[in-house]
């Protein structure tokens, strides 16, 4: 007992300890010269997903992760990248999961059709329910 306080004595700072001590990434804070480039990269920065807080934007998050995404985003649009390509390219390396819209696929139909499933076996129980209720 005494070894699992210690335990979670020791972990309990480990959050604090998640962010590095470096200064964030240039651009993650700063904007785009160009208007018009900056609202693409806000735009694109709009749906992709915090992968550190996982139910916010890059654009909304403040966590050391999502500022370096927001650099790499607005680096490439200031290069002259095409928002699609950005995006095509981050998913590469991270997955379906880092947008908010994954493709209808094998590995994400679950995501797709269980809403859609819940709807059905609900309007099932409402329909049960109301024909009991006009018997009764």
């Amino acid at each position: 007992m005494r070894r699992a306080a210690l335990l979670l004595a020791l972990a309990a700072p480990a959050p604090l300890l998640a962010d590095s001590n470096l200064p964030p990434a240039k651009l993650a804070y700063q904007q785009l010269p160009d208007p018009k480039q900056e609202a693409q990269a806000q735009a694109l920065m709009q749906t992709l997903r915090c992968l550190v807080c996982q139910g916010q934007s890059i654009a909304d998050s403040d966590a050391e992760m999502a500022g370096d995404m927001r650099a790499l985003v607005r680096r490439r649009i200031a290069a002259g990248e095409k928002p699609a390509a950005i995006r095509d390219w981050l998913i590469a390396r991270y997955g379906d999961y880092v947008t908010y819209d994954p493709p209808l696929g094998w590995a994400t139909g679950p995501l797709w059709l269980t809403p859609l499933v819940l709807l059905l076996i609900g309007g099932w129980l409402a329909r049960g329910a109301f024909k009991r209720g006009r018997r009764g």
